[in-house]
């Protein structure tokens, strides 16, 4: 991480109010050099991976001596002329959000950032505080709150912080997952979904939500992240009118020895195709964006499992993404945490005044011009 650039205070200078969205990350390139660091860094990140270091650190290697290979042909499989989709989503909805908010009256900058990769979360806050930035809301794209995710990202924007003289003044999204206005953003992916391939439950099928997992020690250990899926997937569940019986909530993702949090999206959908489940739309609301754990993990693997076990079809459907009604939850969000801060435009430019008198003060009091 590299060391910031001091700035000197600027008497003349209007603090400005930006928001950073924060999402998890992806490699530079779908190739095994590339994924190595990646996979080193976010597999060091003791948030991830609660295991005292002398006992990790030779597992560690193991895995980065194995795994960068078949998670490179994994990538391939999804990558686009822009580059990776996780990356290119986040761009796309840090470019509407701001138009969105500039189109409420509001002047509020727009950055954001990986927590692992490129561009990181030091890059985008120096950027930030060089554009003068000392109000910010930190909103980690993850709706369900997790340590092993939100707290990893808090964790990251504090650590660059302390390396600043001029610390902004800092609020944090903790979750959003029973925003309605996100509630609302899913309930309209998967009716638009419905709607071009009929429903799956009328066919005597379920609508499976499917969520990353974690350990299971982090439930034990007072972690609200499996609590908020299974409340996120109830309020979507009764806002589309269906009936307990008609979806299941599994968790995907599992990686390691240890038990994860259960039912595990895979053999579950299995089992469902082994009694007799013949199709199953799936949708991942705790992706914001989609990536590798939604279009290969799911729509290809997932599939595959299915079908095989003799499943007839199953949709994914895809993710939130620049969806309109996202947008729109994102907006209200942020309108929610920066109340009280001076964001309308009007504000602006009476702190472009007050910012005017107060370097005239300064200057006939002795500071440079």
């Amino acid at each position: 991480m590299g060391a910031m650039r001091t700035l000197l205070f600027d008497h003349a200078a209007v603090g400005r109010t930006a928001v950073l969205l924060v999402n998890l990350g992806s490699p530079a390139a779908p190739t095994a050099r590339a994924v190595r660091p990646y996979l080193r860094q976010f597999l060091s990140d003791p948030r991830v991976v609660e295991v005292p270091p002398l006992l990790w650190r030779p597992l560690l290697a193991l895995i980065l001596a194995v795994r960068p290979a078949k998670s490179a042909a994994k990538y391939a499989t999804i990558w686009t002329e822009e580059g990776s989709p996780l990356l290119v989503h986040t761009r796309r909805q840090a470019s509407l959000l701001r138009g969105w908010l500039g189109e409420r009256g509001l002047d509020v900058e727009v950055a954001w950032a990986m927590r692992y990769g490129e561009p990181s979360i030091s890059t985008a806050l120096g950027e930030l505080l060089a554009r003068r930035v000392e109000r910010l809301l930190v909103l980690p794209m993850y709706p369900q709150y997790s340590g092993t995710t939100t707290a990893s990202v808090f964790d990251a924007v504090n650590t660059v912080l302390q390396g600043v003289r001029d610390v902004p003044e800092i609020r944090w999204v903790k979750h959003f997952h029973d925003h309605p206005a996100y509630i609302e953003a899913l309930k309209a992916r998967v009716l638009a979904h419905w709607q071009r391939h009929g429903r799956a439950v009328d066919e005597g099928g379920k609508l499976l939500m499917s969520f990353h997992g974690v350990p299971r020690r982090t439930l034990d250990r007072g972690d609200p992240y499996h609590c908020e899926c299974h409340k996120t997937a109830r309020l979507l569940a009764e806002s589309l009118g269906l009936a307990p019986d008609q979806y299941v909530v599994s968790f995907q993702s599992r990686f390691g020895p240890t038990r994860w949090l259960q039912p595990y999206t895979g053999p579950l959908l299995a089992e469902l195709a082994r009694t007799g489940t013949r199709r199953v739309d799936v949708i991942c609301p705790g992706f914001v964006a989609d990536c590798l754990e939604t279009l290969e993990e799911i729509a290809v693997e997932g599939r595959a499992t299915f079908l095989a076990a003799g499943g007839r079809t199953l949709h994914y459907i895809e993710a939130l993404n620049d969806a309109p009604r996202f947008i729109e939850a994102l907006v209200q969000i942020v309108q929610r945490h920066v109340q009280g801060w001076p964001v309308a435009r009007a504000e602006r430019d009476q702190l472009e005044e007050d910012a005017r008198r107060r370097a005239a003060r300064a200057r006939q009091m002795g500071a440079p011009a």
